[in-house]
């Protein structure tokens, strides 16, 4: 049978428009598309069926992760800190201390971190605050202390009339941190990052000379007092911190532990014991201006 042939067949068995590519089962239709519908029903084609022969179009591949130090990347925590050490002690100024943490490697915290966060406020106050770690705002501005946290500590430090702002008629205040970059997560830092860290705040400590140290929290007293009881034990009593600078040899600091201000903002109740810290470092400072 030639097409012409073919053709007239199908108009005379009333096909007159083809509805798909191939052949189909009628009642495979869907209702109103076979033979038994009803007069007046649309016919609406059934989709086409998948070839099983044919492949499955190939998925995406996958965003490669980004690049994470490898462990024969990361420098030993004893190279780490006796390379601390010598940047320390090379550093005579705060200045140029300040310069040297910033190009410090040592610490595995940096690779992760946007910003380097040494200090804030004025360098050689007679207050220095040591926070714990920067947190995603801290590491997003290059500050310590710029969040809600940020903010009420301010407002603590006002209190007793100090600031980290120069020039506005308060006491100045320098805070600066235990750990310079953001651990991930804001997870609490390891014992070998506090310890890598730990020559260049204590250079710090020493160069700032302040008459009075701070410690917020956890992190920075177990760090300068290791093995002492926790902050809930240890806050509110006095201790000291002989400052090794060559121009300060056998002057002690006067070191006041008190809560962590993001540890108030979660227990409100406890203000009552911070501003009783609060109130023995203003009677601490008038003594030592007496």
């Amino acid at each position: 049978m030639d097409m012409r042939a073919l053709l007239d067949w199908y108009a005379d068995a009333g096909v007159t428009t083809a509805e798909a590519a191939g052949p189909a089962n009628l009642y495979d239709w869907p209702e109103g598309g076979h033979r038994m519908a009803k007069p007046g029903a649309v016919f609406r084609a059934p989709p086409p069926r998948p070839d099983p022969s044919a492949k499955s179009p190939a998925a995406p591949t996958p965003a490669a992760p980004a690049p994470v130090p490898g462990a024969d990347q990361v420098m030993p925590t004893d190279e780490a800190v006796a390379l601390a050490r010598q940047l320390a002690a090379g550093a005579s100024t705060l200045a140029a201390l300040i310069e040297a943490i910033s190009g410090f490697d040592g610490c595995p915290l940096k690779a992760g971190a946007r910003n380097t966060v040494v200090y804030d406020g004025v360098q050689g106050a007679p207050i220095l605050v040591v926070g714990e770690a920067p947190g995603k705002e801290e590491d997003r501005e290059g500050k310590p202390f710029i969040g809600r946290a940020g903010m009420l500590l301010d407002k603590m430090l006002g209190a007793i009339g100090h600031s980290r702002s120069q020039g506005d008629g308060l006491g100045d205040v320098c805070i600066t941190n235990s750990i310079y970059w953001r651990p991930p997560g804001n997870r609490a830092p390891t014992k070998a990052e506090i310890e890598i860290c730990l020559p260049l705040v204590e250079r710090f400590i020493a160069l700032s000379a302040p008459k009075l140290i701070i410690l917020t929290g956890n992190v920075p007293t177990q760090a300068l007092f290791p093995g002492i009881p926790g902050i809930t034990r240890t806050r509110g009593t006095w201790r000291e911190w002989a400052n090794a600078d060559a121009g300060h040899q056998g002057a002690a600091i006067p070191v006041l532990p008190i809560f962590h201000p993001a540890f108030l903002l979660r227990q409100p109740g406890q203000k009552r014991l911070a501003w009783s810290d609060l109130l023995a470092v203003r009677a601490r400072l008038e003594g030592a201006s007496a």
